[in-house]
């Protein structure tokens, strides 16, 4: 923790010149005390750290002192940033990049921090694909597909019979399946990778629109998917329990507008895929709810009700 710190502070005062301690503090979320040990420390190490005092002072490194990466190339940079989800870089033939990345990166580090990666890969791992995913290969247009995304160069593919010509922004990973995100004819869209067919990466760039944000997109997009599922409403009525249970039971997707419409008395209105979907809800309420609406819903909860009271008859 401190060693990834010391690090983010000296890349602070590389960045941004002169900082006080309390706008360190407020960058590191530590004490102005720590950023003074903090300081010593670096100065200790041989990090030319120096304060001025007086108003208008603070922390800067010593003119012309740099930290450097010692020589990583672009797709290096790149792929270091996605250093932490190691199925993705496999799946996407970025591997043996990001493995020179992490190594350039380990030795410009002082030798007493160079222990810090391997640190925090043996505490922190994240494993991004679903349960049950198997050991199927990743879809064939991944690695192009990725080629392209760095590159800003069009595609030509095959997506549901139709051959389209692509402009692709941004790859999504989500539960193991991987999804583009791509610009058609001024529309922003979003593809299943396993779905393409035919696939060609082509020598022409694209002008990427520097407003586009990928994870606001991917955001907003999958919100409305969620949202477009809910092709039910339900009327339940609810006991104070079971208003407690309802962010338990409810998509999340349903849970804002369900709240909303709660009355004084419990009942509230509750957005569901299906009917089907709505009984195994109800269900996991037991007692605490019942359905007034509607009356198919209400007739199949009311038969599991006397069919699980038989169960429990004990004459």
């Amino acid at each position: 923790m401190r060693a990834s710190r010391l690090i983010t502070l000296v890349l602070l005062l590389q960045a941004r010149g002169m900082m006080t301690a309390a706008e360190l503090a407020v960058e590191l979320e530590v004490s102005e005390r720590t950023v003074h040990r903090d300081v010593l420390a670096l100065s200790a190490a041989g990090v030319p750290v120096y304060a001025e005092r007086g108003r208008g002072g603070g922390y800067r490194l010593l003119d012309g002192y740099r930290t450097r990466l010692t020589g990583l190339d672009r797709a290096e940079a790149q792929a270091l940033f996605l250093s932490g989800v190691p199925a993705a870089l496999r799946e996407m033939g970025l591997e043996e990049v990001a493995a020179t990345a992490r190594l350039k990166a380990a030795a410009a580090l002082s030798p007493g921090l160079r222990d810090a990666p391997a640190t925090a890969a043996q505490r922190f791992h994240l494993d991004a694909p679903g349960w049950f995913a198997g050991d199927s290969p990743p879809p064939s247009a991944l690695t192009p597909l990725a080629r392209a995304v760095w590159d800003d160069r069009r595609v030509t593919a095959v997506y549901r019979d139709a051959e389209r010509v692509l402009e692709p922004y941004g790859l999504v990973l989500k539960a193991g399946v991987w999804y583009l995100a791509a610009r058609l004819r001024e529309r922003y869209l979003i593809f299943r990778v396993h779905r393409f067919g035919d696939l060609t990466v082509l020598d022409e760039r694209f002008e990427r629109d520097a407003g586009f944000d990928l994870a606001a997109f991917w955001a907003e997009r999958s919100a409305a998917f969620a949202r477009s599922l809910l092709r039910e409403v339900v009327t339940l009525r609810l006991s104070e329990r079971g208003v407690r249970m309802l962010r338990h039971v409810a998509d999340p997707a349903a849970l804002d507008d369900a709240l909303a419409s709660l009355e004084p008395d419990g009942t509230v209105r509750l957005a569901v895929e299906s009917l089907e979907v709505a009984y195994a809800q109800v269900l996991r309420f037991g007692p605490e709810a019942e359905v007034l609406g509607p009356q198919r819903l209400r007739a199949m909860v009311a038969d599991a009700a006397a069919r699980t009271a038989a169960l429990y008859d004990e004459r």
